[in-house]
């Protein structure tokens, strides 16, 4: 059986051309590809962490306004009411926020937690992986964010922490000792949420966003480029398949023709070119060999006859 042996220079030249052209494109989907998923992977992430800062901003605003503001107003009232009033205390406010902001079909997804280690709510409790974010920021308290990745039963979702720093006395009143507290807190939640000391970092401020909803948009942008980047080369093949066919195959096919004739003496066929490119100097050069060898023809005629 003989081996098959397929030479690249044994190729028509469009077939040459196009294996180029195929070989160049597929290079260029590769690294085009990767430049713009990699383009695209960092605006989602721009995008997510702008949601995360946003949402955090906002539930900080919420929780100074409670301290500042709707606090003082029922301060007195917290410490002789039989019924302790969560909504001086910022971060019950951030919490019902938080809450209702999530029945909102277009914010389900968002989520805020104040992840505490030893919450008064036991809604505030920290779970296993909020443990580890609170017990790092404790053990590096030069650091002042973190930020990344969880994937649990709910799905995968960005998360932005900050470490929460007891700053100012009057939050020991409910947190330090328990017969400093409101009585009405003890009533309520028991003897938990004590023993914090100005300056701890008691918690974890973390704010949770949706990921596949922005990735998913990466990706669908991300399709969508690379089907124009191909509908362009394969409009761009069309379009240099069709010139080099009219400018360059059809011209040389039929000097091939009319050279392939002259050699088996049909002298009867022109070479048929006007144009003053490379294929058209090719032309006329077999043009003057044609009269040339008409000339030398004419002439072996002569002296054959004259002998």
């Amino acid at each position: 059986m003989p081996k098959l042996n397929i030479r690249f220079q044994n190729f028509k030249i469009n077939a040459k051309f196009n294996s180029l052209l195929m070989i160049a494109f597929l290079a260029g989907i590769i690294l085009s590809g990767i430049t713009l998923s990699n383009v695209l992977y960092q605006r989602a992430q721009y995008e997510i962490s702008i949601q995360a800062e946003l949402l955090m901003q906002t539930m900080n605003s919420l929780r100074f306004y409670t301290q500042d503001q709707v606090n003082p107003l029922l301060r007195p009232k917290l410490a002789t009411s039989p019924n302790f009033i969560p909504q001086a205390i910022p971060t019950f406010s951030v919490r019902e926020v938080s809450r209702y902001l999530s029945k909102n079909e277009a914010y389900k997804e968002f989520h805020y937690k104040d992840a505490t280690l030893n919450p008064t709510n036991p809604l505030d409790q920290a779970d296993d992986f909020e443990t580890k974010l609170v017990n790092q920021f404790q053990s590096q308290p030069e650091k002042l964010e973190l930020s990344g990745f969880r994937s649990d039963e709910t799905g995968k979702r960005f998360y932005t922490a900050r470490p929460f720093v007891i700053k100012q006395t009057k939050c020991l009143d409910c947190h330090s000792r328990p017969e400093i507290a409101p009585k009405s807190l003890i009533a309520k939640y028991g003897e938990r949420g004590f023993g914090w000391k100005l300056n701890d970092i008691v918690a974890a401020q973390i704010v949770y966003v949706p990921y596949e909803e922005v990735f998913d948009k990466a990706r669908q942008a991300f399709f969508k480029s690379i089907s124009v980047v191909i509908a362009i080369f394969l409009a761009v093949t069309l379009l240099i398949n069709f010139l080099l066919k009219k400018v360059v195959i059809v011209r040389i096919r039929k000097i091939a023709n009319t050279a392939n004739a002259i050699s088996t003496g049909d002298m009867s066929s022109h070479f048929q070119e006007d144009s003053k490119d490379e294929i058209g100097l090719l032309a006329i050069a077999f043009e003057r060999m044609r009269a040339s060898l008409l000339i030398a023809m004419d002439l072996l005629n002569q002296n054959q006859s004259k002998s």
